[in-house]
């Protein structure tokens, strides 16, 4: 038997994953990786802790391998990582340079603001397909050369997670078209760094990575990973975890389209190889590339900040709940939210508003509203800001979503799954796994060096549920409706 081990390295965690032909997942390890929030606003990670973090799961997990029998072979090893969070670190001692500033970071909102008035958002829109925000990688690096004392001294190189993990584990500074389209400085149209925009923020194009194929060899991992169990395996897929998501759940097709939720929610509409406008609200990405030979495919997105972050707040903020699992069975055990609604804009809001200023607001509280109708709100937000990013796709590209697949912690709440199917009106599908991300990943590997075609796993992932729309577009329109009320009063409010 062989497998395929995909790395996710996520915001909260790090997992390693071995997967099988039939794609099973046989073995997992998980590591919870620290928070830092040295300042209102500040979201960092210690990019030495996640290099750790993966060694130790990979350990672990070749150490569980390593007690079946036979013992399984490695074919292939994935990365899927979060993205947009910037990272800096040194060539020659191999250490970080500074805290890896992380994606949910909104520190450099000015800055974004500034190059906005300066008119740089039309260049942006057209080469990166992205927006002016501190969600970006750019300023994030930007703000490590001109305030965190990060020198631009020979050896320095600046990436994103999965880079520092291809540095680390293969020795090659390498990026693919997925995570390099996250960064504002990608073309995604000539499939290049792009030097003027790399100009903008102070970047030398030198200290970035190589942009390789999402599926295609990167390098053979080092004696140094997992006591050496790894040494000689090829390390050949490389996918932001949205986009790792989009695969891992076969939406292959243009129109395909999948939510992801997690941390904060992401929304993605595969679209091909053809790349279209900008549209207003929403970003065009790369959905990946697979093999030099090949074309880029594209897919619009929608980010929404905040999902499971609410489900925190409850439990951490208000102690609403003791465990995040709470939620789903203290909103259910209500019909209605009593009119409350509330708009999780903690952090400003993202599709397809795009408001930093934003600030989060509960509406329509009276005493007879208690614990169960918050739960339901924040529940019902997280439908009611989906539908507004799939709206805003269907109206942009012009391609009807038949049905929406559902992953993420979140989705394991039927009550979540119900209200998105009712919102949307269209049937939401769950997958048999809840592992979507790093299966994406080890799909990628694996057709890279054959342990996969590129039909199989088309076949791989059947659904293990799925949600009929429960209620009629009249009444989701009017519950819509009221929410877009409670969003239009949060509105530039900071």
């Amino acid at each position: 038997m062989a497998v395929v081990v995909a790395i996710d390295a996520g915001t909260t965690g790090v997992r390693a994953l071995a997967v099988d032909e039939q794609a099973r997942v046989v073995g997992i390890s998980y590591r919870e990786l620290t928070q830092h929030f040295p300042r209102p606003g500040w979201v960092e990670h210690d990019a030495g802790e996640i290099m750790r973090l993966v060694d130790e799961t990979l350990a672990e997990l070749c150490s569980r391998l390593d007690d079946a029998s036979p013992p399984p072979a490695v074919a292939a090893v994935g990365i899927t990582n979060q993205r947009e969070t910037a990272v800096a670190w040194s060539f020659r001692t191999g250490a970080p340079l500074h805290r890896a500033i992380v994606w949910q970071d909104r520190r450099t909102a000015e800055r974004c603001r500034e190059l906005e008035d300066d008119g740089f958002l039309p260049t942006v829109r057209e080469r990166t397909g992205l927006v002016l925000d501190s969600y970006f990688s750019a300023t994030k690096w930007e703000w490590m050369l001109r305030h965190g004392g990060v020198d631009r001294a020979p050896g320095l190189a600046l990436g994103t997670v999965d880079d520092w993990l291809s540095w680390n584990l293969t020795g090659r500074h390498a990026t693919d078209p997925t995570n390099a389209s996250r960064t504002l400085c990608y073309d995604i149209a000539s499939a290049s760094w792009d030097g003027e925009l790399c100009d903008v923020f102070g970047i030398d194009r030198t200290v970035l990575g190589e942009v390789l194929p999402s599926a295609g060899r990167i390098g053979l991992i080092g004696e140094h990973v997992a006591g050496g169990r790894l040494a000689g395996v090829p390390l050949s897929g490389i996918a932001g975890d949205q986009q790792a998501a989009l695969f891992g759940q076969c939406c292959v097709g243009p129109g395909q389209t999948k939510v992801t939720y997690g941390t904060g929610s992401f929304v993605l509409m595969n679209l091909g190889p053809h790349l279209p406008v900008p549209a207003e609200g929403l970003l065009t990405t790369v959905a990946w590339q697979l093999g030099d030979d090949r074309q880029l495919e594209y897919a619009l997105e929608g980010a929404v900040f905040s999902s499971g972050a609410a489900i925190q707040w409850l439990r951490d903020g208000l102690g609403v709940i003791v465990e995040a699992a709470e939620v789903g069975p203290l909103a259910g055990g209500v019909t209605s939210a009593e009119g409350v609604t509330l708009v999780p804009a903690f952090t400003g809001l993202g599709s397809p508003w795009w408001d930093p200023h934003a600030r989060a607001v509960i509406i329509g509280v009276t005493r007879g509203v208690g614990r169960a109708h918050l739960a339901r709100a924040v529940v019902e937000a997280m439908a009611f800001q989906t539908r507004d990013v799939v709206d805003a796709m269907v109206e942009s590209a012009g391609l009807e979503v038949s049905e929406l697949r559902a992953d993420g912690g979140a989705a394991v709440m039927d009550l979540l799954l119900q209200l998105q199917a009712d919102q949307c009106q269209v049937p939401v599908l769950r997958p048999a796994t809840t592992e979507v991300t790093a299966l994406g990943a080890a799909f990628l590997a694996g057709i890279a060096e054959g342990f996969w075609g590129e039909e199989d796993v088309r076949q791989l992932v059947p659904a293990e549920a799925r949600f009929e729309p429960a209620v009629g577009a009249a009444r989701a329109d009017a519950e819509h409706r009221r929410w877009l009320d409670a969003v239009a009063r949060c509105r530039d409010w900071a």
